[in-house]
Formats: C-alpha cells, sequence, structure tokens
C-alpha cells in the first residue's frame, strides 16, 4: 500500500521520537516501503551540527543506523533552511512532493498554552498534504 514513507526527525531530539520511528519501520516493514529520514537544519552553526555539510552526515548516520536496527531500506533527505521554526511545515509539504512519500509518520509534540493560538506542526502537515499523515504521540 505505501512505498515511501517520510519521517521528519529532529537530531536534537531523538529520544522523543522514539514511538514515530518504531511506527515508520514498521510500516515499512508491512509495506516493503522505504523510509525517507528528514532532518532540517540551519546555515549557521547549531546544537546538532556546525554547518550543513556536518548535519547531513549525521542524519545520514542516523538514517543507516535505523537500517541496521530495523531492517528498512532507508534514505536522508537533509534540508537547509534560513529559519526552520517558521519554515518546517511548508519543508515537510514539499519533502512530500520532492521524494513521492505516499505516507508520512511524525511525532505530535505535548500540547502547551501556546498551541491555543499556532497549530501543531502535525496539524499543518495533516491538514495539508495529499498524503496520508500518522501523527503519534
Amino acid at each position: 500500500m505505501f512505498k515511501k514513507i517520510l519521517a521528519p526527525v529532529d537530531l536534537g531530539h531523538l529520544d522523543r521520537l522514539q514511538k514515530a520511528l518504531t511506527v515508520a519501520a514498521a510500516e515499512a516493514l508491512r509495506h516493503g516501503a522505504t523510509i525517507v529520514y528528514m532532518g532540517v537544519t540551519e546555515e549557521t552553526p547549531g546544537a546538532v551540527a556546525r554547518n550543513p555539510g556536518e548535519f547531513a552526515d549525521k542524519l545520514r548516520s542516523f538514517a543507516a543506523s535505523q537500517a541496521e536496527t530495523h531492517g528498512v531500506s532507508v534514505e536522508a533527505l537533509p534540508v537547509v533552511s534560513v529559519d526552520p521554526a517558521v519554515e518546517i511545515n511548508k519543508l515537510i509539504l514539499q519533502a512530500v512532493k520532492d521524494t513521492g512519500a505516499d505516507l508520512v509518520v511524525m511525532a505530535s509534540h505535548q500540547p502547551r498554552m501556546l498551541d491555543w493560538l499556532l497549530p501543531s506542526h502535525g496539524g499543518y502537515v495533516a491538514e495539508h498534504a495529499d498524503v496520508s499523515v500518522f501523527i503519534i504521540r
């Protein structure tokens, strides 16, 4: 049913993504799909990497470790953004188109007061994507 699964990841918060990573791997195994791990970074140094090249290397390494752990086919899609916090929703939607993904599996976040004013990333993607979106809490 699914051939390509987009799994947006934040390399700085992998501990919060374990359930979503497990679901993505299970769906990939069930359908014989490839998982595309998408990560977004800035051009400037950050907590995860000093530059986009180092970030891309870390994302590829993460994807390879997921392939080994779960026995799934993987790709890594590093994306550079001027302002990831502002652009992430549109970058995920663009990645769906660019990769041909037919499923997005992403972690939700813990609700906070600000959510009354601003929609969550998962909610935005689910509302605007042309493909199925699994939001894992």
